[in-house]
């Protein structure tokens, strides 16, 4: 009974200390107003996946053939506000493939060269930032007029993280409960007065 407790406990920990890798992969197309996505655990294990496509109230995410989810314009400036990242998630990869049109013209080729170098100051910056981090930027001009992006990027964590990361905004949560029933029995306390 005792070994199966340490063996347990052991294997435990291993798994809340092991990194998990989390990828997404995304292809957006302008001209049909999609955004393919997947969401998976190791490359392999899809967490998530469908696509997105912008309304004129907000943006419905298809999960399934029968199941979307909707998110209105006005929620999204709150929901940037509540997510943030904290110090234990790891960039790992970032690779983008940008297709548009403009290959037999000069201002087509021009745009291209000012997005490959905008793109290198920030990539040599986030460099600086995250050595291990792995940057690509391809673009590719075409004769049709299209709008085409294709990204991957990878995130490394741990269950330390999240188990601090959830602490966090269970805390700050329990905190501003605090706040509000002290100013809500404040204010009883001066209208019975």
């Amino acid at each position: 009974m005792g070994e199966f407790f340490i063996i347990s406990a052991f294997v435990g920990t291993l798994l809340f200390l092991l990194p998990l890798y989390v990828s997404l992969e995304a292809h957006l197309d302008v001209k049909e107003n999609k955004c393919w996505f997947r969401i998976a655990l190791y490359r392999r294990l899809k967490l998530l996946g469908g696509y997105g496509q912008l309304t004129k109230d907000g943006i419905a995410l298809h999960i399934t053939k029968k199941k979307a989810i909707f998110i209105p314009y006005a929620q999204m400036g709150d929901t940037r506000k509540k997510f943030e990242i904290t110090q234990g998630f790891q960039p790992l990869k970032f690779h983008q493939i940008i297709e548009t049109g403009g290959a037999d013209s000069v201002y087509g080729i021009m745009l291209g060269a000012m997005s490959n170098s905008i793109a290198g100051s920030v990539f040599s910056v986030l460099q600086t930032k995250s050595p291990f981090l792995s940057l690509k930027n391809n673009l590719l001009l075409t004769n049709k007029t299209e709008l085409k992006v294709t990204l991957q990027s990878e995130v490394v964590f741990n269950g330390l993280v999240i188990t601090v990361a959830l602490t966090k905004k269970i805390m700050e949560a329990f905190i501003n409960w605090i706040r509000t029933k002290k100013s809500t029995a404040s204010w009883k306390k001066r209208r019975s007065a």
